[in-house]
């Protein structure tokens, strides 16, 4: 197997929920080193979130899928004694990051300044919901909360729906691939100059960038506020035909393109734009005779005619179809997580590859605090 890029780098995780242990992750499928430093009664908050009521052993299927490949060091860090330790594996570590809120690393002593008196060449980490500054910093920095706080609401859904959220933790995620960004941007630089650094990232400013096409448009727009459809809502900003479609059978997702040439494949009258015309307004009025022309026929038969065209469409799958389609089964995103206990947890693996192979760990989360005898060890050695 190819050697990990990041093989002999420690990280200190300070983090619970989802955003900082999701950069925790990346980097240990990456094959660092990575520590979650928990508190000895309960550990990472995590541990008891379940989805869907799911868990193994005494930990929620959730923690599992975001802290494989982990170890555990339980400690105290309001126990002075325990904070004298943690402070000796801040010295030997190569990265500390954490989620908590602003002000509370400082009041611990292990803020960015005082890890780096310890170990000047440190990367630090830091996640937090809307930064240190201004009348958000101290809120709780919440996926749900941050998707509505940013205007992310607004993209989702149809015209006159409420402001819908996305359906997965968009804010936590994205924030967690920006820490990691970060991290291993400050770890070239490291090595080429043996400067260490600080990181910062927020959930609202992750969820603000992956909004640059609307944020753009209305930053250059007269304040243009996003114009959802009414009919197959996807994308505010994109014309007809984009938008998902029930079928007599299933749902297809039409992506952009000539709507002329779609409409003609569909069996309907091309357009003509009139001068002057709104241009929503006339996404709306095609987007609805072709809502009601593929409901009267198969995803199959309409999928061949746009094939024919060339217009890139495609089945909209749940997950039992996806499951079972071969174009899922090629990627092997599947994985199964395990533990000397009898944990075991099937979920996906690192979506990235390294030298042409899929990087597989099956080294489920750790049991809290399982890494202490080990580390007191080497701390001792």
């Amino acid at each position: 197997m190819t050697k990990l890029p990041l093989e002999g780098v420690t990280v200190l995780e300070f983090c619970q929920y989802l955003a900082g242990p999701y950069a925790g992750l990346r980097l240990a499928d990456l094959g660092a080193r990575v520590i979650k430093v928990e508190r000895p009664r309960g550990g990472d908050a995590c541990r008891a979130l379940a989805t869907k009521d799911m868990w193994a052993g005494e930990d929620s299927v959730l923690f599992h899928t975001i802290n494989r490949n982990k170890e555990s060091f339980a400690a105290d860090l309001k126990d002075p004694e325990h904070l004298d330790i943690v402070r000796e594996l801040v010295a030997t570590a190569d990265v500390v990051t954490h989620n908590f809120r602003p002000g509370v690393m400082e009041r611990i002593g292990l803020d960015y300044e005082a890890v780096k008196a310890i170990n000047p060449e440190v990367v630090y980490g830091e996640v937090s919901g809307y930064g240190k500054e201004g009348p958000w910093a101290a809120l709780p920095g919440q996926d749900l909360l941050a998707q509505a706080r940013t205007g992310a609401m607004w993209h989702s859904g149809a015209a006159d729906d409420p402001p819908t959220p996305l359906g997965l933790a968009v804010a936590d995620m994205a924030c967690g691939l920006h820490l990691a960004q970060g991290i291993l941007a400050a770890l070239v630089r490291r090595r080429r100059t043996g400067q260490g650094g600080l990181v910062e990232v927020s959930l609202a400013e992750s969820l603000l960038d992956v909004q640059f096409e609307g944020l753009t448009v209305f930053l250059n727009h007269a304040g243009e506020l996003p114009a959802r459809s009414r009919v197959a809502p996807a994308h505010p900003y994109l014309g007809a035909p984009y938008g998902v479609y029930a079928t007599s059978d299933s749902a297809i997702a039409l992506s952009m393109g000539d709507v002329s040439r779609v409409l003609i494949a569909l069996g309907l009258d091309p357009v003509e734009e009139a001068p002057g015309a709104d241009a929503f307004v006339e996404r709306d009025e095609i987007k609805a005779q072709i809502e009601v022309q593929l409901a009267t026929r198969s995803t199959a038969e309409w999928m061949a005619r746009l094939n024919g065209v060339g217009h890139w469409a495609c089945e909209v799958l749940d997950y039992a179809r996806l499951a079972d389609h071969d174009g899922y089964r090629v990627l092997g995103m599947e994985q199964v997580v395990s533990r000397d206990d009898g944990i075991s947890v099937r979920t996906t693996r690192c979506p990235i590859r390294v030298g042409g192979e899929r990087l597989y760990s099956d080294r489920a989360a750790p049991r809290l605090g399982d890494a202490n005898e080990q580390i007191m060890a080497e701390l001792a050695s």
